[in-house]
């Protein structure tokens, strides 16, 4: 098996995935995952795919990943590892499908309105 190459997208992250077997290592911009995600919490998230499909430390993951912020681009990637485990096989689809991991959430910020404060918030009304 070569290099598996997926992308995964959330809010206006976007992270190339590329995966290989290996021992289990994941590289993000160049930077140990544990460095680059400051909280445990962001390093579940990436491991999450690896946990359910049981392939734990099995592939090794080098990601380039840009914009948005800590959780969307832990999202991102999360996305992009799911989708190619399920390249390599398809049987992984069974275990990632269920817990929601190759869906993409396509919720974004709403965009500001002219006229307003925010995209929902308005100016103070005066009324007299």
């Amino acid at each position: 098996m070569s290099i598996v190459h997926k992308i995964g997208r959330r809010k206006t992250s976007v992270a190339r995935v590329y995966v290989k077997p290996g021992s289990g290592n994941i590289t993000v911009n160049g930077k140990d995952a544990k460095d680059y995600f400051s909280t445990d919490v962001m390093v579940y998230k990436l491991n999450q795919p690896f946990i359910l499909s049981e392939t734990a430390g099995q592939y090794d993951v080098t990601v380039n990943v840009f914009g948005g912020g800590n959780t969307g681009q832990a999202e991102a990637i999360r996305l992009g590892i799911s989708r190619a485990l399920c390249e390599i096989n398809a049987e992984f689809r069974l275990a990632l499908k269920p817990a929601g991991l190759l869906t993409r959430d396509a919720r974004m910020v709403e965009r500001k309105k002219p006229g307003q404060k925010k995209a929902r918030k308005r100016f103070q009304f005066s009324k007299r």
